[in-house]
C-alpha cells in the first residue's frame, strides 16, 4: 500500500521516503521502455505486440496529489499510442508525416524550450523539470533538436539502457580510436546516468523494475495448489525450441511439459507433441500457469529477461543453461554491436549470481548427464516464493530516492588527479595486508556518495576485470571511488613498487603493468571504468559492500 502525503512524503509499507518537490520529463521513449517504465513503478497493462518506433511523452510528478495519478496517465498513454501506433506507421516516410507533424505535438520543442528548427541557439529560459528520463532513440531526438543546449542539460538525463554501457564504449574520442565505437555509445554521459534492468555493469545505475510481491495467504495458497511433475518453458517463440529435442526428451521422462508458444493457426513443428501448448497467454493466465508448476526451463534465450523473477515469485524452480564459452560481442550475434564486452556465462546471470540454489539451477545442456540429474534433484526439492527485495515496490522507491537525493551529474567531475605527487591517499594498510581501507583518522571527502569509508581497494591479478576482483571478495565495483586511487601513493601504499609512473587515457587505468614495473594513472574521469582486463595489467580496484537484497546501494548509503 502506498500513501502519498500532502507534504510529499510517501509511506510504503515500513519505509519512509520523502521526496523533495520534483519534476519528470519522458522524452522520446520507445514503446517497450515506456512499458517497462511504468512497470518498473508499479502498473499493470495488456496490449498487442507493435513496432518499436519511437514516440514522445511527458509525465510529471510534483510530489503531492500529482503523484498519485502517475500510473494512470502512463495507461491512458499507452492506451493512445496503441490507438495511434498504426496510423503513424502508415504515415511514417510519407508526405503526410510532415503535414501530421504540426498536429502531434511532439514536446522536443513546445517542452524543451528549443527556438524552431535545428535549435541552434542556446534556450532562453530555464527548464522546467530536474530529471529527463529517456532512451537511445529519445537521446537523439533530443540532440538533433535542442542543439547547442544539449551540451548543457544532458547532466540530467538518465538513459534507460537494458544491457549496459561501459566507458570505452561512451567516451566518444577514445572509442574512436581503439575500436569500440557502436551504433549505441559514444555519448560521454556519465556511465552513472545509464540505468540498467538488472546489476550487471557497476558503471551504470542500476535501476530495474518491480515483480509482483506475494503475500503471506498467497504463498501458502501457492505452495499447496503446487503440481510435482509440472514444467513450463521459458520461450514463446518457435525459434528458440529448435535443435531442443534430445534434453526435452530427458525432461518428459519426469515432468508433464508445458509451452507458450506463439502461432496462428497450425501447431509449430518444433515443438513436439508432447508438449501441451497454450499458445500466447494473457500475463495473468501465464501467472496462473506458473503458480501450478514446480520447473521453469529457460532454454537459453532470450537473456535477462523478468520472467525468471517472476516464476521465482511464483514458486517455481528455474533451470538455465551454463554456457561454455561464455557470450558476448565477439562470438554471438546479438551481442554484436552493443557497447558493452560483458561476456555472460549464463541465461540470467542475475538469477545465477545473486539468488542461486535451490531457488536456481544452471547447468551444461550439452551434458546429458548433467541435465538429467539435475532434474532429478529438483523433483526432490522443495521451495518457497521468493522475490529479491531489491525488484520488491518497496525496494525499487528506496533505490530510486537514493538516486534523486545523491546522484548529481551537473556539478563539476572530480578531477582525475593523474599527476605523480597527486595529494597523499587517506587510505591505509589493511591489517591482513590484502587491500586499502579509509583511515578512521581521516575526515570523509565531502559530497562523496556512497561515502568514501565504504571503499576497499584491491589489486586484482593479471588479466581479470574490477568487476569480477570485488565480486571475488564479496564486494560490489564502485567507480566513483576511482578518483581517490589515482595516484602513486596508492600504488604504494598497496606495497607495489613503481619505477616510473605515467597518465593516460585507457579505460583499464589506474593499473601496474609487469614487467618493467610501470604504474600507470587514468588521465580521463569518463574512462574510470569497472569493466574491461589485460593480462598485461594488475587493477586497481575500488570496490565497497552492499546492503543484503540491494545490491545497489552500500550499507552507509541510506
Amino acid at each position: 500500500m502506498i500513501t502519498v502525503n500532502p507534504d510529499g512524503k510517501i509511506m510504503v509499507r515500513r519505509c519512509l521516503v520523502t521526496l523533495r518537490p520534483f519534476r519528470l520529463f519522458v522524452l522520446g521513449i520507445g514503446f517497450f521502455t515506456l512499458c517497462f517504465l511504468m512497470t518498473s513503478l508499479g502498473g499493470q497493462f495488456s496490449a498487442r505486440r507493435l513496432g518499436d518506433s519511437p514516440f514522445t511523452i511527458r509525465t510529471e510528478v510534483m510530489g503531492g496529489p500529482e503523484s498519485r495519478g502517475v500510473l494512470r496517465k502512463m495507461s491512458d498513454l499507452l492506451e493512445l499510442m496503441v490507438k495511434r501506433m498504426d496510423a503513424l506507421a502508415r504515415l511514417e516516410n510519407s508526405s503526410e508525416l510532415h503535414r501530421a507533424g504540426g498536429d502531434l505535438h511532439f514536446p522536443a520543442d513546445s517542452n524543451l524550450g528549443v527556438p524552431p528548427g535545428r535549435g541552434s541557439c542556446p534556450l532562453t529560459m530555464p527548464l522546467p523539470f530536474d530529471l529527463i528520463y529517456t532512451d537511445y532513440h529519445g537521446l537523439q531526438q533530443m540532440k538533433r533538436h535542442m542543439g547547442l543546449s544539449f551540451k548543457k542539460y544532458r547532466c540530467r538525463i538518465r538513459v534507460i539502457d537494458t544491457f549496459g554501457t561501459e566507458p570505452a564504449y561512451n567516451h566518444e574520442e577514445y572509442a574512436t580510436l581503439h575500436g569500440y565505437r557502436t551504433n549505441w555509445g559514444y555519448w560521454n554521459l556519465n556511465p552513472k546516468q545509464f540505468m540498467t534492468m538488472f546489476p550487471h555493469t557497476p558503471d551504470n545505475s542500476f535501476m530495474g523494475f518491480v515483480s509482483e510481491e506475494l503475500n503471506e495467504t498467497e504463498k501458502r495458497l501457492i505452495k499447496g495448489g503446487k503440481a510435482s511433475n509440472m514444467a513450463v518453458v521459458y520461450g514463446k517463440e518457435a525459434s528458440i525450441w529448435k535443435g531442443k529435442e534430445k534434453f526435452l526428451g530427458i525432461l518428459n521422462k519426469y515432468m508433464e511439459i508445458h509451452g507458450t508458444v506463439y502461432y496462428e493457426s497450425q501447431r509449430p513443428p518444433e515443438v513436439p507433441a508432447f508438449v501441451k501448448n497454450h499458445g500466447l497467454l494473457p500475463q495473468p493466465e501465464f501467472q496462473q500457469l506458473l503458480r501450478k508448476a514446480k520447473l521453469f526451463i529457460g532454454f537459453g534465450f532470450p537473456y535477462e529477461g523478468p520472467a525468471p523473477l517472476e516464476a521465482i515469485a511464483n514458486g517455481c524452480i528455474f533451470l538455465q543453461s551454463r554456457f561454455s564459452p561464455p557470450h558476448s560481442s565477439l562470438n554471438h550475434e546479438f551481442f554484436r554491436g552493443k557497447p558493452t564486452s560483458r561476456e555472460v556465462f549464463s541465461q540470467h546471470p542475475y538469477a545465477e549470481n545473486f539468488i542461486g540454489k535451490p531457488h536456481v539451477w544452471t547447468v551444461d545442456y550439452n551434458n546429458s548427464e548433467e541435465f538429467e540429474a539435475a532434474i532429478k534433484a529438483i523433483m526432490r526439492t522443495q521451495v518457497d516464493p521468493y522475490l529479491p527485495y531489491e525488484y520488491t515496490c518497496e525496494g525499487m522507491l528506496e533505490r530510486i530516492h537514493a538516486y534523486i537525493q545523491h546522484q548529481d551529474f551537473c556539478r563539476a567531475p572530480d578531477p582525475a588527479l593523474p599527476e605523480a605527487h597527486a595529494p597523499q591517499s587517506p587510505f591505509v594498510l589493511a591489517p591482513n595486508a590484502t587491500h586499502l581501507e579509509w583511515a578512521r583518522n581521516t575526515s570523509l571527502a565531502p559530497g562523496a556518495w556512497p561515502p568514501a569509508h565504504a571503499l576497499r581497494a584491491w589489486l586484482a591479478v593479471p588479466g581479470r576485470a574490477c568487476t569480477d576482483t570485488c565480486l571475488d571478495h564479496g564486494l560490489i565495483c564502485e567507480p566513483s571511488f576511482f578518483p581517490f586511487l589515482n595516484s602513486q601513493d596508492a600504488f604504494l601504499k598497496l606495497q607495489v613498487p613503481c619505477d616510473s609512473t605515467e597518465s593516460e587515457m585507457n579505460h583499464l587505468y589506474p593499473a601496474f603493468a609487469q614487467p618493467g614495473q610501470e604504474c600507470y594513472l587514468q588521465k580521463e574521469p569518463l574512462l574510470f571504468s569497472c569493466a574491461g582486463s589485460n593480462t598485461k595489467y594488475r587493477r586497481l580496484c575500488p570496490c565497497r559492500d552492499f546492503r543484503k537484497g540491494q545490491v545497489a546501494l552500500c550499507q552507509g548509503c541510506l
